[in-house]
């Protein structure tokens, strides 16, 4: 299954957010065990780097950056995917990227903790604890 994982659970993970944390590394980590196919939005990796380098030194925050390049497939932002999300249902702009970054890859879905924003979005979403009680 193709999924796209918004900043807020890989955030969850890298800096320990309670009580989130657990259920987004389970995620991340079934990405890492190839049991999900993972994507990150191109807008997604720039802005974890400027969370990152707010909340630790900017050579640990890259090391983490290269790790999430390891692990996940990129979904391009480019003019296509702008155009679509300027029309989007998804009242915010960001997350109406994001929606149609995931559609450009194929994702089946988009995991975040905050569902309600993408409650108009063409493509299904979850929170990462819904995630994994979906899966056999």
């Amino acid at each position: 299954m193709k999924v796209l994982v918004d900043t807020n659970v890989v955030l969850d993970v890298l800096l320990d957010r309670q009580p989130f944390a657990a259920a987004s590394a389970e995620v991340l980590g079934l990405i890492e065990q190839s049991r999900l196919q993972g994507f990150l939005c191109a807008t997604t990796i720039t802005t974890i780097d400027y969370l990152l380098t707010q909340a630790m030194p900017r050579p640990q925050a890259h090391q983490a950056l290269r790790k999430l390049l390891e692990l996940f497939e990129i979904a391009p932002v480019n003019r296509a995917v702008l155009q679509e999300a300027l029309k989007s249902r998804v009242a915010d702009f960001e997350d109406a990227v994001l929606e149609q970054a995931g559609r450009l890859v194929g994702a089946e879905v988009i995991v975040t903790r905050n569902q309600h924003d993408f409650r108009l979005a063409n493509l299904k979403v979850l929170g990462p604890d819904e995630l994994l009680a979906s899966l056999p």
